[in-house]
């Protein structure tokens, strides 16, 4: 088990100790759950409250919290707990699922195939003819990786997940559980003899380096040209991005979001959950879109909208206020 006194976390966070403690610390934990063994957090002074009742002998919090530490306890302050306690997981993070072999036997890999060096790859894969992967990275059980495809190094992809043919996804890359790269893009035309006449996707999809893909998020191939996600992007679980979609650099798209096709994102976007971008839209750097919003239309550079469909946030919520009055109103 491992165990840290308060002064050797601190080492790692570089805070301020308030208050004192001899205990040892063995795990993290929320307040609420926490032992005196284990170190949690307070990220906002709306949760101040919850110290008293908590068991834990230590806490990171930020620099405004106001209330004392107590007897054997204590705080480390810091600019940014979220951020601090970040360093603290990965000092208790469990080690990572054990590979006995560097290629398992059960792996299919391609004559073809070009192989980093340190490259793992776990039982059942598949990976295509002219596939190069980088060194270090790792591919955990069941994962495909068809034709052409290029993995940079220090990669890492979940079991389940699908690259398609002719992708390519850059260095230090996260892909989790039955993500697919590059499958079709959504193209159909109706024709009088046949119905529906699916269009072919000849496209790819490029990821850049340090970029996040959650469970089960799709990631279409380009109808022509690439799909191109940029560097420092952060996908969450089942989220669907459409074809010949560009995002910028350090994008996030919370779950169940979704771009419809041809649409592009500039530079520190951001997405909420379960919104939903019309095809052939421009969103600007640095705009926010709320969760559960849908937008039509282009959205300028640092905006935030709302609702559905979305407008801009003040005017969301003076329509919702007017609404709410309206219906108080004919109840009385």
């Amino acid at each position: 088990m491992r165990s840290y006194s308060i002064h050797e976390i601190n080492e790692v966070i570089n805070g301020v100790i308030y208050g004192a403690t001899s205990q040892n610390i063995t795990a993290t934990e929320q307040l609420e759950k926490a032992t005196t063994s284990e170190i949690s957090f307070i990220g906002n002074k709306k949760y101040e409250k919850y110290w008293s009742a908590s068991n834990a002998s230590v806490a990171v919090v930020n620099e405004d919290i106001s209330i004392e530490p107590g007897e054997n306890r204590a705080f480390i302050k810091v600019k940014n707990a979220d951020l601090a306690m970040s360093q603290i997981l990965a000092l208790f993070a469990p080690p990572a699922p054990l590979f006995r072999n560097e290629i398992h036997k059960t792996a299919t890999v391609d004559e073809t195939a070009i192989i980093g060096d340190g490259v793992k790859i776990g039982a059942g894969c598949y990976v295509g003819p002219k596939v190069e992967i980088g060194a270090g990275t790792i591919l955990y059980p069941n994962v495909t990786i068809l034709d052409e495809c290029t993995i940079g190094r220090n990669t890492t992809i979940w079991s389940g997940a699908v690259i398609r043919e002719r992708c390519h996804i850059g260095n230090d890359c996260i892909i989790h559980p039955n993500a697919t790269i590059g499958a079709d893009g959504f193209g159909f035309r109706p024709c009088n003899e046949k119905g529906l006449v699916k269009i072919p996707q000849i496209g790819n999809v490029v990821i850049g380096n340090c970029v996040e893909i959650g469970a089960n998020t799709c990631v279409d191939r380009g109808k022509f040209s690439s799909t191109v996600l940029g560097d420092g992007c952060k996908i969450d679980n089942l989220v669907q991005i459409g074809h010949n979609s560009k995002l910028g650099k350090f994008c996030i798209m919370a779950g169940n979001s979704g771009l419809a096709g041809s649409v592009t994102l500039g530079n520190g976007v951001i997405i909420g959950g379960s919104a939903s971008i019309k095809d052939h839209t421009t969103i600007g750097d640095g705009a926010t879109i709320g969760a559960g919003s849908g937008v039509t239309g282009d959205v300028p550079a640092g905006k935030t909208m709302l609702g559905y469909p979305a407008v801009e946030a003040r005017d969301a919520l003076k329509q919702w206020a007017i609404l709410k009055r309206m219906v108080c109103s004919s109840k009385k």
